[in-house]
């Protein structure tokens, strides 16, 4: 990308889109290929520098809701033709996803995903202990009952993604505002009128929120609730392995949320810490690696005492139900969102990209966003279910 760091912004734009992650920059680029051309991408810092710069985003469909499976097949597909369309390499890896599963429990909640996977395309399969070894060789089956497996399934390279949406939006007519925060949001008339920035006011005809952690922050200033709150994630890589670690699938225990995979010349580790509280901080400590050690110790025991040299935080945007917001604010009828993933966005990022092209556009969907509405937390309504979260 060229330098996109505005003295000013423009006075005035169709569309200002507020983030520049994954999240912002698919729905840049899916309206600039719809014709939208007078489009502002706002970014308090560089794109791609919150969640979405993390080194390596797994991409998946297998989850128990058919809504999130949509959004992950349909996000598969395209991240499978990252190449053609927009025209990137982003290092897709479809090592498969691998899911550990320890109880009978958890065999049979993911026996109906699989279920409601398969009726959605989606070619996963649930798998005994001894293929699961097969598939990563470094396992223990001790205890193991089952495993959920999708051969399709892999990680990319997030940073990738963004600039090769960014790339491709910029090509399109979009102006990317980088370093440029939002201070603020004037409304009047159920609408709002204008983004107040670090560099200047911008007039506008519709907000789109892709603010990621930040989105509540945005939603208040312009009265609109969006309850997403930011949790800490840690990951670490291994020091380079001799010889080679064999070609491992994306391997999950699901039981206690440790995770696996190749990254580059090692390993990289991961974990969601249960004592971890919500908050900004994104200090990479590696406390939490002791937690992952003793969880590999049974699952993985080559792994328990393996080198780390490093690792790196982020912020998860968590919903109280753990699933996304996508939609049209009630409150001010031009005011868009796609935040709230809680874990997800990346994997849902070109899907989402497309939804929220045709909310603005007015056209239908290829899949109903209504469910995943922020007026689904309001009393009386109900929320989302999702059992295959990590």
């Amino acid at each position: 990308m060229p330098s996109s760091a505005f003295r000013t912004v423009p006075d005035s734009a169709d569309v200002v889109i507020i983030g520049g992650g994954v999240l912002g920059t698919s729905a840049a680029f899916h309206l600039a290929e719809a014709g939208v051309r007078d489009i502002v991408l706002l970014e308090r810092g560089e794109l791609g520098c919150g969640s979405s710069g993390k080194p390596i985003g797994g991409v998946r469909a297998q989850f128990s809701d058919p809504l999130n499976i949509e959004l992950g097949r349909r996000s598969l597909d395209a991240y499978h033709c990252f190449g053609d369309r927009p025209g990137a390499d982003i290092r897709f890896d479809p090592v498969g996803y691998l899911f550990l599963l320890d109880s009978a429990e958890q065999e049979a909640d993911f026996a109906t995903g699989v279920a409601v996977q398969n009726g959605l395309g989606v070619p996963s399969r649930m798998i005994a202990p001894d293929e699961a070894r097969r598939l990563c060789p470094w396992l223990s089956t001790d205890g193991l009952v089952a495993a959920a497996y999708c051969p399709t399934a892999g990680h990319a390279r997030p940073g990738a993604v963004v600039r090769g949406y960014a790339e491709a939006a910029a090509a399109g007519g979009v102006r990317v505002a980088e370093h440029t925060e939002v201070t603020g949001l004037g409304t009047a008339g159920g609408r709002v009128t204008h983004v107040h920035t670090s560099h200047g006011r911008i007039s506008c005809g519709s907000v789109i929120c892709a603010a990621g952690a930040w989105s509540g922050q945005i939603g208040d200033m312009a009265g609109v609730n969006l309850p997403v709150r930011p949790v800490r994630r840690q990951l670490a890589f291994t020091a380079p392995l001799a010889p080679t670690a064999p070609r491992l699938p994306f391997t999950i225990d699901f039981s206690s949320s440790a995770y696996f995979h190749n990254s580059d010349d090692g390993l990289l580790f991961g974990l969601a810490d249960p004592d971890e509280t919500e908050g900004f901080d994104t200090t990479w400590t590696p406390d939490w690696l002791e937690r992952f050690r003793a969880v590999a110790r049974r699952r993985a025991p080559a792994l328990a005492d393996m080198e780390t040299v490093g690792g790196w935080a982020g912020l998860y945007e968590n919903t109280p139900d753990h699933n996304a917001l996508i939609g049209r604010s009630g409150e001010l009828e031009n005011f868009l969102y796609a935040t709230g993933f809680s874990g997800h966005g990346f994997l849902q990022a070109p899907a989402v990209g497309e939804i929220v092209r045709d909310l603005h556009l007015g056209r239908r969907p290829f899949a109903d966003p209504a469910p995943l509405s922020a007026d689904r937390f309001h009393a009386g309504s109900g929320i989302r279910p999702e059992a295959h979260v990590v």
